[in-house]
């Protein structure tokens, strides 16, 4: 190695150029080159929105001036101090308003105009400027002629830039917004070529890192490119440390614990694969284990429920000769007191006649 490859500072020589931040630049080059006023390029704390941005500085043509604020918690005079300063537009009166410097930006705007040149404000950390500065901006997009517009902002900020530019003071502004992009975090496989370009640029042209170290460092970090950077460099110094040449999980494990501490458990980390079909194999294998017990419990109380239910069911849909028939079959004895009966006369015949009944629903 000739230098130090996992520097948080961002450095353009070390901009990994994955699928996302070509479009997020993209979308920056476009909004400044083209005919719109505000530009947005949002993403979570880490993903390299600051880097795109310093790449973006030195791709820029050569009939652009930029204007870049890096720290916006300013007053709406410190703003506008700040803007003339980084265009370096002179003060010559001295006057310090802010009807005074909107008209010297207004003047400048105008005259690099005339010259063939464009004008861009860049504000990093965007998400930290007041409503009242965002309404500032707006009216500074006012500087315009009947073709074009003479300053092309551009917003850089954390993912919470979005839900601020939705509030009721910030409507106008979104609805001048002509292009937006949010800077996702990498995936696996990029999070990978990020290690690889890195190290490769600072002049390692072996594989340092083993493929379970690299597993391990990409589920810690979620893609971020800002804590790839943090892992691996603390990883690098203690694989010095304890005279190895390959980075383990264990190494790794250890670089966690030192520079992330409590936040390594803070991290809701994303399952991965082999997780995920363990957690589904395990819920199928405890829906079956419980469809089956609750079948063998039913099958063991619904008959002697129903048992009876059915037994009056069946005795009161049946026929009167079936009546008989059970009769003789379990008390054989009665039918010859049944034919004696019937000889008699009509009125003990029915009283006998009842009298048999009886019985009869007892045994049922």
């Amino acid at each position: 190695l000739k230098e130090k490859p996992f520097s948080i500072a961002p450095d353009p020589r070390y901009l990994y150029m994955s699928e996302l931040h070509r479009e997020a630049l993209a979308h920056l080059m476009y909004g400044i080159s083209g005919d719109g006023c505000f530009i947005l390029l949002t993403g979570d704390v880490g993903t390299g929105k600051t880097t795109v941005c310093r790449c973006l500085l030195a791709q820029l043509p050569e009939n652009t001036d930029v204007a870049l604020i890096v720290n916006p918690r300013l007053t709406v005079l410190e703003l506008l101090a700040t803007i003339c300063d980084e265009l370096e537009i002179p003060s010559d009166d001295g006057e310090e308003s802010v009807k005074a410097y909107i008209d010297r930006l207004n003047d400048y705007l105008l005259d690099a105009h005339a010259r063939g040149r464009n004008v861009a404000l860049l504000i990093d950390e965007a998400q930290n400027l007041s409503l009242d500065l965002l309404e500032q901006l707006r009216l500074l997009t006012n500087l315009e002629t009947d073709q074009k517009k003479l300053l092309k902002i551009v917003l850089l900020g954390q993912t919470e830039l979005k839900q601020i530019l939705t509030q009721e003071g910030a409507v106008q502004i979104s609805q001048r917004i002509t292009s937006r992009y949010h800077l996702l975090p990498l995936d696996r496989e990029n999070s990978y070529a990020y290690i690889h370009h890195r190290l490769a640029v600072a002049g390692e042209r072996e594989k340092i890192f083993s493929k379970s170290a690299l597993s391990r460092i990409f589920e810690l970090s979620h893609g971020i490119p800002r804590l790839i950077n943090v892992l691996c460099d603390r990883s690098l110094l203690g694989t010095y440390v304890e005279e190895k040449y390959m980075v383990i999980p264990n190494i790794v494990e250890k670089a966690a614990d030192e520079v992330l501490g409590d936040d390594v458990t803070g991290i809701i980390e994303k399952p991965t694969r082999k997780q995920l079909w363990e957690n589904l194999l395990l819920f199928i294998l405890i829906f079956f284990l419980g469809a089956g017990g609750a079948s063998y419990y039913f099958s063991k109380q619904i008959p002697s429920k129903k048992g009876p239910e059915q037994v009056v069911k069946t005795t009161q849909k049946a026929p009167p000769q079936i009546e008989k028939e059970v009769v003789a079959v379990e008390a054989p004895e009665k039918i010859a007191e049944i034919a004696a009966q019937e000889s008699k006369p009509e009125e003990q015949k029915e009283h006998k006649v009842t009298i048999r009944i009886d019985p009869l629903e007892i045994s049922e």
